[in-house]
């Protein structure tokens, strides 16, 4: 695995020069523009704070940017992850966050060396689209607080909202004014400017500079430390086995959701630049970031595909482009310190709001709703609404056990059709066949016999009442379990009590292999595999029964 990620690095750096530096620089500085707010605001949005958010877009631009499984990812905090630790510090505070990175950090080191990159392959696009849209929700309601300049009660995002409600709402029309604005603002302003300077910087800049120059009464950041070792940081004397034992589950879901956020960023990056991704490596940089973000008071990081667009957009050429990004937000941190601190709390939320709503993947969602795909609109709907009552973890379980069922479902359709033997289509003009097989019925099957549908094979014998030969062309059958074996040979037994010609045509090898295995063949006899229905109705005798067998 090193020697390919010294191999990557090599074809990236190859024939490397001035202007390509040149080019990651501007890039760098560019996404720096645009990270800034946003890991202010995902900082501030986590629970914990916005200097918090700055630090680890820096030591994950560093670190995870170096090691990363392409040249294009550029890692930070991100509103998904943000949504996910606002229960976890609810809970367990900033040491149990800082932990739980810790540790997730590690299941995603262990997730690179085992290859299991390809497993978010498994997770259909309704769960994901589901599960963002549950994100979103929960970024937005976190951030009604910060919105209209008040301070909700609940241990969740829902319980929060439901207490405006309980009275004594009373927000701030200044908050909420800036809140207003800076949505606004980011709404209307030109796309084409957007690539020059970014909405949300330029509204948060304004927004602050029009709440000091009228001194207008909100919550603002608050203090950021001209250092990359806060006070609040994790310590290897606050680690021990009973913390440990108690945020293993919500590791889980830091681990899984940088594993997903990472990958899917990695696949959407892969197809803009046309270099693919390496998962494994990814996940690797991933880890290796996410145990050393905690001892420099960071939050949880994975690569986000806001960061990696705007990257691949400037004129990235290798992966110096997100360092040059990182050291763009720490000489903004030592520089600009003072005036982030007076940046109005509503404004970071106008911004997440904002972003919140640009999450959902609205051209899918309207896709799967208006073509009526019930199967995508269900997973879709209950993973959406178990991430805002549940959790990642739980969302994506259920949303996947939904699509497993639904994909059994489906598959497991047998259909069953049944037609008269008609020689003269085949072009056959023989009195004598015609007499033969004048009472002979075929018998198509088309799909898995697998327990879910044995039923469907019981009723054959009833549906071939009055037959005296019955041909089961089964080129459609596609798979065969031991429950249909079983119902085959009992159907099969009661049209032998009944005295009928049974003939087998186009059974596939592994069909073939479990009827021999269930005693299917040793009943009918291999004189009567037959390799099509037309093979069987004109007498292939020719070959050699075990020929035929074969050959199906």
């Amino acid at each position: 695995m090193f020697k390919v990620f010294l191999s990557d690095l090599k074809k990236d750096f190859k024939g490397y020069n001035a202007a390509k530096l040149a080019k990651d620089a501007m890039s760098g500085m560019t996404v720096a523009a645009v990270a800034l707010p946003l890991a202010l605001a995902f900082g501030v949005s986590s629970g914990a704070d916005a200097a918090a958010g700055l630090i680890t877009a820096i030591i994950a631009g560093i670190v995870i940017g170096t090691f990363s499984g392409a040249f294009y990812q550029i890692s930070g905090p991100t509103g998904a992850m943000a949504a996910v630790l606002i229960s976890v510090i609810a809970e367990y505070r900033l040491q149990g966050v800082f932990i739980a990175t810790l540790i997730a950090g590690v299941m995603l080191l262990i997730a690179g060396f085992l290859h299991l990159g390809k497993l978010t392959e498994f997770i259909p696009a309704p769960v994901i689209t589901g599960f963002t849209s549950g994100i979103a929700v929960i970024i937005a309601l976190g951030q009604l607080d910060n919105f209209f300049g008040v301070r909700s009660v609940g241990d969740s995002a829902i319980l929060k909202f439901a207490s405006y409600f309980r009275g004594g709402f009373s927000p701030n029309l200044y908050a909420v004014g800036i809140g207003l604005f800076v949505i606004v603002f980011m709404l209307v302003f030109p796309k084409k400017w957007n690539a020059v300077v970014p909405a949300s910087l330029l509204s948060i800049i304004i927004a602050t500079a029009l709440s000091m120059l009228f001194g207008l009464d909100v919550g603002t950041v608050g203090e950021i430390p001209k250092t990359l070792l806060p006070a609040a940081r994790l310590n290897l004397s606050d680690i021990n086995l009973s913390k440990i034992a108690g945020l293993l589950s919500p590791a889980f879901s830091i681990a899984m959701l940088g594993m997903i956020e990472s990958l899917l960023c990695g696949s959407s990056a892969g197809r803009m630049t046309g270099k693919r991704l390496n998962s494994d490596q990814e996940l690797i940089a991933q880890g290796i970031g996410n145990i050393i973000l905690p001892f420099f008071g960071g939050i949880p990081a994975t690569a986000a595909i806001a960061r990696t667009s705007v990257a691949i957009k400037s004129g990235a050429q290798t992966r110096l482009a997100g360092i040059f990004h990182a050291f763009g937000l720490l000489i903004s941190m030592f520089l600009l310190a003072p005036a982030m601190s007076s940046i109005p709390l509503s404004a970071l939320a106008g911004v997440l709001l904002v972003t919140a709503w640009r999450m959902n993947e609205w051209e899918t969602i309207k896709y799967i709703f208006s073509h009526k795909f019930k199967g995508a609109v269900l997973k879709y709907t209950a993973t959406m609404a178990t991430t805002v009552i549940f959790d990642l973890t739980v969302a994506i379980l259920i949303g996947v056990v939904i699509a497993l069922i639904l994909l059994v479902k489906r598959l497991s359709v047998c259909e069953i059709n049944y037609e008269k033997v008609d020689l003269k289509r085949m072009g056959v003009d023989d009195a004598a066949l015609e007499n033969k097989y004048s009472h002979s019925c075929v018998v198509y099957i088309t799909g898995p016999i697998i327990f879910a549908n044995t039923q469907n094979i019981e009723q054959i014998a009833e549906k071939t009442e009055g037959c005296d030969t019955v041909l089961f062309s089964m080129r459609g059958a596609s798979h065969i379990d031991i429950s249909g074996a079983m119902a085959i040979l009992e159907l099969l037994k009661e049209l032998k009590a009944r005295r009928i010609e049974i003939m087998i045509c186009g059974i596939s090898n592994s069909a073939g292999e479990i009827m021999k295995r269930s005693g299917i063949v040793e009943l009918v006899g291999e004189d009567n595999f037959y390799w099509s229905v037309d093979c069987a109705l004109l007498g292939d005798r020719n070959r050699g029964a075990k020929a035929r067998l074969e050959a199906c």
